[in-house]
This record gives structure tokens, C-alpha cells and sequence, in this order.
């Protein structure tokens, strides 16, 4: 149940600082903040929840956490803010820097008063409201307990004075204690999204920016700091991730003199915020996650969250069929009526035309920007016939857009070169043949806008694709002349808010040249998130492992590709393709005509057993074993599964993608069962061909158990000796009468 404990003011809004730590409870977690002399409010405490704490207890906080003085550092202890301030003894980098025309570039805020406001759901958010005077500055901070234990915080600065105020950045910062020396976050490439990574934490500053536009395909993603060796399920870390779609800048701070924190926001181009008197900047919002259980306790927090908001989609995710790796630019009306006709018949139902169905855009190198039916391919009404026919085979339809991109070869482009955004004078490098439309002006962003509404109508559109594929270099505004990262982002959540509202029913999903803009902000507009155009089911075991940390498997979509993956040449079989896609938002971008009838009936049974299990897999609670290296990205074998929020069934993964240096491997817990109850399990799915040089399988093999949870989640089972890249799928349900 939230609470709060405000002991020095009983009204829900205080024209002062508070004079008593203010203490949030929710999920499990407390949140004790302070406002020492009226400085910026500080994190006491933040952690497994302070149950039954007293008063005098809580008030002993900040003189029990006050460190000693030592050589070389200020006479006073710092008080490390959740915006850092030089003038409050911070050494590191300040929270908020600017200047008004090289004036005014350091502050000194004192709280005003401060606010706190419970939402029908159970959200505590204090707002905390400050003033420099010299500076002419306000700041208001928002810290919200989310019910599910999330800490949400972001700032804002007003401009209080008679001149301009550039903004160079804003930036909230979360203390982390000594134990966690240990850091993950994560990097990637085009088509290997989320590779982990990790390193000890030593005295400097670990910084990470992403100034594409985008968090782009090497985004840190989520910055963990934990005890060492942290894992899935144990080890108590810190997570923080930053919900915001644009440039951003990500930095852990240890200091000699014993300070840790996180700080996180946006990064912001020189003059790309100039205040003008009574302006405001707003910095994107930090989500921060405290877990006492490892990785797996942030995931449950962030699934938590996400399955909680209010455009949450209710109905079961449709099995989808995207003709992308099918048909690529090649057009052609039958064959994309045969392909509707072959994915129907097998269960589908949902199909999406990708890229190529407007203007002149019969390859990548023209077209984008003219968002009309080419008459050319699509002649008459021949396209809205397809998703008539679509609908009609029992299927929604989707459609493909870039509407943030543009072809220099393209008649919008030629008829409003100033749309384009670009530094005074000159072009950017071209990035797959194309540039930025600037959503920022007026003018374009109605254009985008108007021709999407069009062609969504008139085709009873059911569903959009969403693409981003180039990065977003020397992006400047030729209205203003100044850099424009921040208003583009901020223009393209405004044009998903607007055909959201124009189309209630319309379904989205994120793309950006697969998953390099994947955040809590787009995922607020979105349905699913497409999260890498690599669907070769070995490198998508480990970019879904890292996604699904803070994306629940419903949003993730996760195909069924050809035999031989398109972006990397690998081989593989049906059943690890369909069994890798299967803990996603199922789907397939394949050419049927060209499967076999073999596959097709495989395919047509992992069809049935997604729908199946989809309730299960998009509602349950997302487990990992921690296998040896698991954490680390470097094991040979892995166990992922969904568990049932109330630990009645269970179904889990048992993979092989490498062959491993020992055999056997240590056996394999099964994560997240209720350890009182009695299960089945049953193997749902095992490959018809186990590595033919074992001698024999484990004892269970062949049997179906019955057996303690706290037996199969703390002794564990044999692993088969599975060959590399095959999995076997096994499903626990409890025993009926035995609910605790």
C-alpha cells in the first residue's frame, strides 16, 4: 500500500522546504528524501522498504549518513542533490549548466515549497519548487513513487529574468551506495542491438552519449549498478534508464571522496535551448529501479509499469505477418494477394505491407517523402482492394511509414527544399539515401501528417509500421537556424499523439532500422517495438534476452524468418526460429510460397501453440536463469521462461546456442515457482534429433514429473545434450487442489 510520512506539514502543499525527512513507500521500495538549509532535495535512502520506521528514526537519517571531513576537500560536508551543484560542495559535473551570455553560469537554488499528490492508482509525487535569485532561475522537480516501486524523476528550469537563458544541459542524479561496484549498460550495431557489457566501477566518470537523434543501434539502454556479480536472480543493483527518444547523455560519477551517483539527460546541442524571459525547458523524465533480487526483479517493475498504462492494448497480440523478407520492393498485386492467402490459411492475422507501396519508391534511393499510392505498382484502388482482401481473409492490415524521412529524389523534396533539416547553407551527409523532413516546421509536419490520415482511411488501416532508419547529423532548423534534435523529438511524439487521437483503434509499432529507438517515451505511443531487423533466431536469443529487460514480450515483435537468415547467412531449422519467436509478439517475414510443405506444418503448429500460450507468455512474469555467464552474455546454454503472476503454470525455454567447453553443464533451475506448491511438467517441445553422441538422456527424460517447486527452482534439472542453436520447450503447471 503507498504512504508517505510528512512530519513537519500535514496539508498536501507546504510554501517552505521541509524541515523533516519526507518518506515514500510503494512496491516494496521506500524513498526517503531531505531538504538540508533548503538546498535541492536529496536521496537519504532508496531501497528495500524502511517498514515500521519511527519518527525519530527517520530524522536521524541525515545526521547518521553525514560523512567526515578530510583533506583536501571543502570545510563542510557536500550535499549531493538530485540536480549536483557546485555551490552545495558537488565536485563532479553540475545538473544544470547554461549561462545568460557568459553570465549567471552557476547557481545556487533554495526550496520554495514543495507538493504531494496521490493518484487514483497509488503514485506519490512530490514536486519541489526553487529559486535562484542571482541567477533569476526556477527550478520545479518531479519525483514520483510509481505503485510499482519505479522511481520517476525529471526537471524543469524557467527563465525568470529580463534576458535570454541558454540551457547547454539539465540533468537529475540518483546516489548509489559503495557496495555496487559493478556496472552494466550496453552497447550494439545494426542488426545486434543490446550486447552487454560490464566493468568494474573505479574513481572517474563512465560517459555515455548518444547524439544520432536517437539512442540509436549502441544506446546504453539501461545503466545498472550492482554488487558484484550481479545476475538475473540475485544481487541487489540500481537500473536506470532514460525515457526519452532524442540525443541523450548517461554518465556514473565516483569521486575520490566517496560520492556515486548516476545522472542522466538530454543532450543538447550548443544554443539548441535559448530561454527567453518567462520560457521553460522540461528535461526528459529518469526512470530509476532498485532491485534486491538482480536483473529479474527490474524487469518485473518495468513490465509492471508498462502493462499498467492507460493505452495498454487488451486484446490477445495478433500472430503477424510482415512481407518485408518476402517480397522486398517487388510489388507485385498477385503475389501479395497469394502471400495473404497462404498466411491466412495457416493462422495469421495480421499483415503488413512494409516499404515500397508510394511515389517512385521502388528502391531505396527515392520516393520517401511522397506519401501517396504509386499509381505505378498500385494502379486505381488496387491497393485499398489488397486490405479490403486482407480483411476479408479474416486479417487486420498494416501499412509502412518512414514520416520523419526524406529522399532528396522525391517531389516533396524538390518542391520544399526547406523542409529538409540542415545546417545553414548545406546538406548533411546522406545516410541510405536520404535526409531528415523538419516535423518542426509547421508546414511539413501538416503535410506528413494530412498524407498519412489519407492513405490509413482509405485503406481501413488497422495497424502502422513506424520506421527511422538514419541517424540525425548537423539536424538544424532553416527557420531558426539552430540545431532542432530536441523540437524533432518532440514534433514526432506529437504527430503518433494526433493520429492516435484521429484513429482511436490504430495500433503502432516503433522501428529505427530495427531496434535503435527503443525507450519508455516512444513505448508510451506505441504498441510494439520492433527490435532488430536481424531475425536470425541465434543473434535474436540474445538481443531478445537484453530487450525484454525492460520491454514485455507482447511489445517485442519477434519473427519467423527464412531458413537462411537474410542479414547474417546462418541455417536454421523451423522449430528454432518458430521457438525463438515464440516469447515475443509472434510473427513471420518469410516467402511461404518458397517453404516446404514440412515447414508450413511445423509452422502452422507453432502457430497454434503461440495462441495457446500467448495469454500466459503476455501476462505472466518474465524469468531468467542464471546459468554460468548468463549475466554476462556468455554462456552456451540458457533458461528463460514466464511464470504466472499467481505461480499456477509456467512455461520455460531450455537453449542451447553454442557447444559448451564442459559437459554436462550444472543443472538447470527453473526460475520463479511458487517453492510450496506441487507442478506437472511435461516437455511441450523437444527437437526430433538430441546430439547423436550421447549415450543416453537424463533420467527424467521421457517421464512427466511431478515435483516440489522449490525441488525444480533449487535442485534443478539434467540439461539433454542439445546440439548448438536447438531448444526444447517444457511447460509446469501445478498440481489441481494443491493452491496454496
Amino acid at each position: 500500500m503507498p504512504e508517505t510520512s510528512q512530519p513537519n506539514c500535514h496539508a498536501m502543499t507546504c510554501d517552505h522546504a521541509p524541515t523533516q525527512p519526507v518518506h515514500l513507500r510503494a512496491g516494496g521500495v521506500s524513498l526517503v528524501l531531505d531538504s538540508p538549509n533548503a538546498h535541492l532535495p536529496r536521496i537519504l535512502y532508496w531501497g528495500e522498504e524502511l517498514t515500521g520506521i519511527t519518527d525519530t528514526s527517520l530524522a536521524a537519517l541525515a545526521t547518521m549518513t553525514t560523512p567526515s571531513a578530510t583533506g583536501g576537500t571543502i570545510d563542510t560536508p557536500a550535499i549531493t542533490s538530485i540536480i549536483t551543484e557546485p555551490s552545495s560542495g558537488w565536485p563532479g559535473t553540475p545538473g544544470l549548466t547554461g549561462s545568460r551570455n557568459g553570465q549567471a553560469w552557476t547557481t545556487a537554488f533554495r526550496v520554495t515549497g514543495y507538493d504531494l499528490a496521490t493518484t487514483d492508482a497509488g503514485d506519490l509525487t512530490t514536486r519541489w519548487y526553487a529559486t535562484d535569485t542571482d541567477a533569476a532561475l526556477t527550478i520545479t522537480l518531479t519525483i514520483t513513487l510509481l505503485v510499482t516501486g519505479i522511481v520517476r524523476a525529471h526537471a524543469a528550469v524557467t527563465n525568470a529574468g529580463d534576458t535570454p537563458y541558454q540551457v547547454d544541459h539539465l540533468g537529475v542524479a540518483f546516489p548509489f551506495p559503495a557496495e555496487a561496484t559493478e556496472a552494466l549498460d550496453f552497447t550494439g550495431r545494426w542488426a545486434r542491438e543490446r550486447a552487454p557489457q560490464r566493468r568494474p566501477l573505479t574513481v572517474g566518470t563512465h560517459l555515455r552519449e548518444a547524439v544520432r537523434g536517437k539512442p540509436g543501434h549502441d544506446a546504453p539502454y539501461l545503466t545498472v549498478v550492482g554488487e558484484p556479480h550481479f545476475g538475473f536472480r540475485h544481487g541487489e543493483v540500481r537500473a536506470f534508464h532514460l525515457a526519452w527518444s532524442g540525443n541523450q547523455r548517461i554518465a556514473i560519477d565516483t569521486t575520490f571522496s566517496g560520492e556515486q551517483v548516476v545522472r542522466a539527460g538530454e543532450y543538447l546541442h550548443p544554443g539548441e535551448i535559448q530561454l527567453a524571459p518567462g520560457d521553460t525547458y522540461t528535461g526528459p523524465a529518469v526512470m530509476a529501479v532498485w532491485s534486491g533480487t538482480g536483473l529479474d526483479g527490474v524487469t518485473q517493475r518495468f513490465h509492471q509499469q508498462m502493462r499498467a498504462r492507460s493505452r495498454y492494448p487488451a486484446s490477445p497480440r495478433p500472430v503477424t505477418i510482415n512481407v518485408w523478407e518476402a517480397v522486398y520492393f517487388d510489388h507485385d498485386a498477385a503475389r501479395l494477394r497469394d502471400l495473404a492467402e497462404r498466411a491466412a490459411a495457416l493462422g495469421v492475422e495480421r499483415y503488413v505491407l512494409d516499404d515500397g507501396w508510394f511515389g517512385s519508391r521502388r528502391d531505396d534511393t527515392s520516393g520517401l517523402g511522397d506519401w501517396q499510392i504509386s499509381h505505378e505498382v498500385w494502379p486505381g484502388d488496387t491497393l485499398p482492394q489488397l486490405a479490403q482482401y486482407v480483411h476479408d481473409l479474416g486479417m487486420q492490415f498494416g501499412i509502412w511509414f518512414e514520416p520523419e524521412m526524406i529522399n532528396p529524389d522525391s517531389e516533396v523534396a524538390r518542391r520544399h527544399p526547406e523542409w529538409v533539416l540542415a545546417p545553414t547553407g548545406r546538406l548533411p551527409r546522406e545516410a541510405r539515401h536520404q535526409q531528415v523532413m523538419d516535423l518542426t516546421n509547421p508546414e511539413a509536419f501538416a503535410y506528413v501528417r494530412d498524407a498519412m490520415v489519407e492513405v490509413i482511411r482509405r485503406c481501413n488501416a488497422d495497424y502502422v509500421k513506424w520506421d527511422h532508419n538514419r541517424d540525425l547529423l548537423e539536424s538544424g532548423s532553416q527557420l531558426t537556424g539552430r540545431a532542432a534534435v530536441h523540437e524533432q523529438t518532440l514534433a514526432a511524439y506529437r504527430l503518433l499523439d494526433e493520429l492516435r487521437t484521429q484513429f482511436p483503434h490504430l495500433e503502432i509499432e516503433s522501428c529505427s532500422g530495427g531496434g535503435a529507438r527503443i525507450d519508455w517515451e516512444i513505448l508510451q505511443r506505441t504498441d510494439r517495438v520492433w527490435a532488430s531487423d536481424c531475425i536470425d533466431a541465434h543473434e535474436r536469443q540474445m538481443i531478445q534476452r537484453w530487450t525484454s529487460v525492460v520491454v514485455p514480450p507482447e511489445m517485442m515483435g519477434s519473427h519467423v524468418g527464412d531458413g537462411r537468415a537474410h542479414t547474417t547467412g546462418r541455417m536454421h531449422d523451423i522449430d528454432y526460429r518458430a521457438g525463438t519467436a515464440l516469447f515475443g509478439h509472434f510473427g513471420i517475414e518469410w516467402d511461404l510460397a518458397r517453404a516446404t510443405d514440412r515447414d508450413l506444418d511445423s509452422l502452422r503448429a507453432w502457430i497454434a501453440r503461440y495462441k495457446e500460450l500467448r495469454g500466459l507468455l503476455h501476462s505472466g512474469v518474465t524469468v531468467r536463469s542464471d546459468m554460468d555467464g548468463a549475466a554476462h552474455g556468455t554462456s552456451a546454454c540458457h533458461v528463460h521462461g514466464v511464470v504466472a503472476t499467481d505461480g499456477t503454470d509456467a512455461v520455460f525455454a531450455l537453449v542451447s546456442t553454442d557447444r559448451p567447453s564442459s559437459w554436462p553443464v550444472r543443472r538447470v533451475v527453473l526460475p520463479g515457482l511458487d517453492q510450496q506448491r506441487t507442478y506437472t511438467l511435461d516437455v511441450l517441445f523437444a527437437p526430433t534429433e538430441i546430439n547423436e553422441q550421447s549415450h543416453r538422456q537424463p533420467g527424467w527424460w521421457g517421464q512427466r514429473l511431478t515435483v516440489q517447486g522449490a525441488v525444480l527452482s533449487r535442485v534443478g534439472l539434467a540439461l539433454p545434450d542439445l546440439n548448438p542453436d536447438t531448444l526444447m520447450l517444457v511447460r509446469v503447471t501445478a498440481v489441481e487442489g494443491d493452491a496454496q
